[in-house]
């Protein structure tokens, strides 16, 4: 857990959901529109989808 940065804890909703609705095979657009506020064009939504997936996220 070393690698775990505070804004990583305060924003764990934000990184669960997504992993968790993949997981259950959810529909990745309509969970991107209500967890991350996603409604943009399919592709840039589809690559901020996949970065939280894969936790490529900067905390700022």
């Amino acid at each position: 857990m070393a690698n775990v940065m505070a804004c990583d804890v305060a924003h764990i909703q934000t990184y669960a959901v997504p992993l968790i609705a993949d997981a259950g095979g959810a529909n990745w657009r309509r969970v991107a529109r209500a967890t991350l506020n996603l409604d943009r064009e399919p592709e840039s939504a589809r690559r901020v989808w996949t970065s939280h997936l894969v936790g490529n996220h900067q905390c700022q």
